[in-house]
């Protein structure tokens, strides 16, 4: 199914050498899984990109993200990653795909397994949220969104959920236990921050994510992380400066960079045994260069294969 698609260097079948593109399976039954395995879905979908009025294209980026996942080494002896190929969205029914995802996702983590999505737009937060929730009805679910934007407007009249959405649905599920971080104040409205205050979504500015910071960085994620049973980490692609991430639905001059600094706090989070699903949003194929932004997404994604 993927063949043309989990391909590397070759150096060698035993396992110093070993590649993912070598240790990839491409699967369809969810009884397949294993505790511990890394299982992959793509979220070939942007029609809530379309609704929320965002540049086009996302819908092209699971493939891209697999090619450039494929050739990262191999870390740990008994890495697993399983491929359950991608979900769309043909015809429209952003609401319907959505519950695709959800249902998919709680088979996942009820088999023990770590839910891994590539996008594809945004839109797959809300989705990814309610696998966990399903999942885990009985658990206080904590999220960290990484991302420019809260994501919180509610759904215009006629329009329905979008890639702008997802936290204010999430909220209407009940109480949000969320910390988002490298918010950009010129991209959110002062009625975006102000829905954020009244959902009790706590964020960081991007201002804020340098390197004497951490300590208190830190603290803000060991705060939410004690007080939640599970994690859900999604990363929404245009929170980077557009010089490494310029492929995504609406690029950021001042986002942040992939430094030292952050990818200290970064590999904290994933060094979290309550982290259960992890997401890389927004890459888009169409108005990437040199697949930089593709690459950065991958390059995320792996490090979460490293811990």
């Amino acid at each position: 199914m993927f063949q043309n698609i989990w391909q590397g260097r070759l150096d060698g079948e035993g396992l110093l050498f070993h590649r993912i593109f070598q240790r990839v399976k491409t699967e369809s039954d969810y009884d397949a899984i294993s505790a511990g395995d890394f299982v992959l879905h793509g979220f070939a979908v942007e029609e809530g990109v379309r609704r929320n009025k965002g540049r086009l294209g996302a819908k092209d980026a699971p493939d891209v993200i697999r090619k450039n996942m494929s050739n990262f080494p191999v870390i740990l002896p008994d890495f697993s990653l399983l491929d359950f190929g991608d979900i769309t969205c043909d015809d429209g029914n952003l609401e319907n795909t959505q519950n695709t995802l959800a249902k998919n996702v709680s088979k996942v983590l009820l088999k023990g397994g770590k839910s891994l999505v590539i996008g594809g737009g945004h839109e797959l937060t809300y989705a990814h949220y309610l696998g966990v929730k399903t999942a885990f009805p009985e658990q206080k679910i904590g999220i960290i969104n990484i991302d420019a934007h809260f994501d919180n407007r509610q759904p215009e009249e006629g329009v329905g959920a979008s890639s702008g959405t997802g936290f204010w649905q999430i909220a209407q599920e009940g109480k949000i236990n969320s910390l988002h971080m490298g918010i950009q104040r010129n991209s959110n409205t002062l009625k975006l921050f102000d829905t954020a205050h009244q959902f009790g979504m706590k964020y960081i500015l991007a201002d804020e994510l340098f390197f004497e910071n951490l300590p208190s960085i830190y603290q803000r994620i060991e705060d939410l992380l004690n007080e939640v049973d599970v994690v859900y980490l999604t990363i929404c692609m245009d929170v980077f400066n557009a010089s490494i991430a310029p492929g995504v639905s609406a690029s950021a001059y001042n986002g942040i960079f992939a430094d030292a600094a952050f990818m200290h706090l970064y590999r904290r989070i994933l060094k979290s045994e309550k982290l259960v699903a992890l997401d890389v949003a927004e890459v888009n194929p169409s108005y990437d260069i040199q697949e930089r932004t593709a690459r950065l997404a991958a390059s995320l994604v792996n490090e979460w294969f490293m811990i």
